[in-house]
């Protein structure tokens, strides 16, 4: 299997440079990533670097805590649109979920696939703060909302993607959406593991040493 096809190229970082997003993006190129993820900042630089390759351009949204208003992650999701990206990777309110309020949770995600006109939607759903009631529940407002993704982690906060959560939250969605396991995946083994567990992407910002098979230092 080609293993690069599964990963998000990463950069996150609040001091990534724009010098670090060409290099991502020529990085990309080269070994075949499925796409480039960043801030919505860099989205017209990624967008610029990457167009004439089969390379997508990622954008995240709400980054990284999810509890700014709903109209505030609409807007940068239109923009991100406007400026080249073909996925969007949000964060969903946490807080909301913790107190139950279901339906503005669902509210959040809807909006945010209706502003993104048909390209792929990753929720994030940071499992590392979530009993597993509450990623069941937001696996399933998830896929109401009609999210193509649910994924795991912003890689920024107290957890990363584990083996466990990823076969719970491929179990909940089954074939209705897909599984992003990010965070804290730095080599080759723990990758297929994350595979076999169920994820159909993997975000990263190890793709290099993971297809490499060498150990990554990055989140």
């Amino acid at each position: 299997m080609d293993i690069a096809k599964y990963i998000d190229h990463t950069i996150l970082k609040a001091d990534a440079k724009e010098a670090d997003i060409i290099k991502l993006c020529n990085e990309a190129k080269e070994y075949g990533f499925a796409s480039v993820c960043t801030n919505s900042g860099y989205t017209k630089h990624v967008y610029e670097n990457l167009k004439n390759s089969e390379v997508k351009v990622c954008t995240v949204v709400g980054f990284p805590l999810g509890s700014m208003d709903t109209d505030a992650k609409v807007f940068e999701t239109k923009r991100a649109i406007e400026l080249g990206s073909d996925e969007i990777d949000m964060v969903i309110n946490i807080g909301y979920i913790k107190d139950k309020k279901y339906e503005n949770v669902k509210a959040d995600i809807e909006s945010v696939v209706e502003a993104a006109k048909g390209r792929v939607v990753k929720v994030i759903l940071e499992t590392c703060l979530l009993t597993e009631e509450e990623i069941i529940k937001a696996c399933k407002l998830s896929l109401e909302a009609g999210a193509n993704f649910v994924k795991t982690s912003t890689g920024f906060s107290s957890g990363g993607a584990t083996i466990e959560n990823v076969k719970l939250m491929k179990k909940v969605v089954g074939k209705k959406a897909k599984v992003k396991a990010s965070g804290g995946v730095r080599n080759y083994e723990t990758a297929m593991q994350m595979i076999k567990a169920g994820a159909d992407r993997i975000g990263t910002s190890s793709g290099i040493a993971i297809v490499k098979g060498i150990e990554g230092t990055g989140y």
